[in-house]
């Protein structure tokens, strides 16, 4: 099974640069889209965003050209879940969850904070808020892929200039102590597993997944990761492959592809 994520920056200016040409030929299972920046009826009138061969789902921000998650999938759920029970995020469209038996894929938004205070001051709020949730999913039974920008770099390997950015949203003390919890061993830590770390415990330059579009970042590969599969312990066995997709560029994030024996 591969699973495919990728914060697209404007679904429409992604499929303008062939995210649904590469979709075709990518041998996906799953393509899990952060930052849509589109309505429900707008995608569904359009058959560009119906491709042959793919169920498609969207959860929309209310607030239109904002924020919003998507979902394509081969197969069609037995179950689609787009509400975490905390309006200020709902209401910004941050969580898809398509469920297969036993199985939840989930395509998540963490906010980001690098607007300026009052965003962050949102995303704190939402980490606050979505720990307790983690904890809840990792103890309920279930397998969890949950795919997405989760607007963080966890260590020093994980952004190129982390000196400089110690003071940046993205990379904060407090930010990067909650994705220790996230990924902890238990009882401090929940347990969850960063899929692409299972497999590259030391890789660098080649995890990043976002560049600033600012001078020439992308040139010089002047990168953070910021892009996860966070899975339950019980998927770790099966983690085949992973890698960053840089063929094509359709936004200022590039596609992280794993690949599961499930």
């Amino acid at each position: 099974m591969r699973i495919m994520t990728l914060n697209v920056n404007g679904i429409r200016s992604a499929a303008r640069k062939g995210l649904f040409d590469w979709l075709a030929k990518s041998g996906g299972d799953f393509l899990c889209l952060q930052e849509i920046k589109a309505q429900t009826d707008d995608l569904q009138a359009d058959a560009a965003f119906s491709p042959k061969g793919w169920h498609a789902y969207f959860n929309p921000a209310q607030k239109k050209g904002y924020a919003g998650v998507a979902l394509f999938a081969r197969q069609a759920p037995e179950a689609v879940l787009d509400r975490l029970g905390e309006r200020e995020f709902d209401d910004e469209g941050r969580y898809l969850e398509l469920r297969y038996g036993n199985l939840s894929i989930v395509s998540l938004y963490v906010p980001s904070g690098s607007a300026g205070p009052e965003r962050q001051a949102s995303k704190d709020r939402f980490l606050e808020f979505f720990l307790p949730k983690l904890r809840e999913w990792i103890g309920n039974g279930r397998d969890y892929v949950i795919c997405g920008d989760w607007n963080i770099a966890h260590t020093r390997k994980d952004l190129k200039n982390w000196r400089s950015n110690q003071k940046n949203s993205g990379f904060l003390p407090h930010e990067r102590a909650w994705l220790d919890r996230v990924f902890g061993p238990v009882p401090a830590g929940l347990g969850w597993v960063d899929a692409y770390r299972a497999l590259h415990p030391d890789a660098e330059g080649e995890a990043y997944t976002w560049w600033s579009n600012r001078g020439q970042a992308y040139a010089k590969n002047v990168g953070w990761r910021i892009d996860y599969q966070v899975i339950t312990p019980s998927l770790r066995g099966a983690v085949r492959a992973a890698s960053v997709y840089k063929g094509t560029r359709f936004s200022d994030h590039a596609p992280l592809i794993v690949d599961y024996a499930l």
